[in-house]
């Protein structure tokens, strides 16, 4: 297969290390492999009960805000998605120069033509994943605006009755699965920072996504964001 693909046994070994370490991200953020709790997971806590506050008021423009901020923001990752991949093509109509300047880096490994396409190939799927995912999330987003809207004004205690409970839960199901794909795109794009380490070296491919590995893995269990979510704010008398 590696001859197919003009690809050297180094490099498929570090290709299926990057899949690997993505794959044990994914899990590890989604709260399935590891049972200390994840800044996506606790967000998806904020997110349900955001919508439960969102259920007792009655006037709901703060709500439609934030949708359109969440729908924007998805937005602008699509289209970036989108130039990105049009940054990939650009690269497989220059593979000569590029290969000429990888070749002049310190530690830049010879590699052929076929080689290169293949990496540009494999960055082009990376980033179109990415788009799908934006793509799908921003209609998701969409969704639960209507969503939002088809739960019930509250009017007292008679609102929390089955179908108020039961158009909450519609509207945090949604939202919790739009931040998923979202989150999923964002990852597909971080990741492609550490794929780029693919052009230059097997080796630096490994250390680039052991790099990137370190900051997401900082990012999702042991940030100042995740301490913020998930902390208490101090006492009378304590700052």
């Amino acid at each position: 297969m590696g001859d197919s693909l003009h690809l050297s046994t180094a490099d498929l070994a570090a290709l299926a290390f990057f899949l690997l370490v993505w794959v044990l991200h994914t899990l590890a953020s989604d709260g399935r492999l590891v049972s200390r709790v994840s800044l996506t997971t606790a967000m998806n806590a904020q997110r349900e009960a955001w919508m439960r506050n969102m259920a007792e008021r009655e006037i709901r423009i703060v709500d439609t805000a934030i949708m359109g901020g969440l729908q924007q923001g998805t937005a602008f990752f699509a289209s970036s998605s989108l130039i990105a991949l049009g940054g990939c093509f650009a690269l497989l109509g220059a593979s000569d120069r590029v290969l000429q300047v990888l070749a002049e880096l310190p530690f830049g490994a010879a590699s052929s033509r076929e080689a290169f396409q293949t990496k540009v190939f494999g960055l082009v799927l990376i980033l179109a994943f990415a788009f799908f995912k934006f793509g799908w999330a921003y209609r998701l987003f969409n969704y639960c605006s209507i969503l939002i809207g088809a739960v019930p004004t509250p009017h007292g205690p008679a609102s929390r009755n089955p179908v108020s409970e039961t158009a909450v839960w519609r509207a945090t199901r949604m939202n919790v699965l739009a931040g998923k794909h979202f989150n999923s795109g964002l990852r597909a794009v971080f990741f492609s920072i550490g794929y780029l380490g693919w052009f230059v070296d097997p080796v630096v491919f490994v250390m680039s996504t052991m790099v990137l590995l370190a900051v997401l893995v900082r990012r999702q269990f042991f940030s100042a964001a995740r301490q913020a979510v998930l902390g208490q704010p101090p006492g009378p008398g304590k700052n």
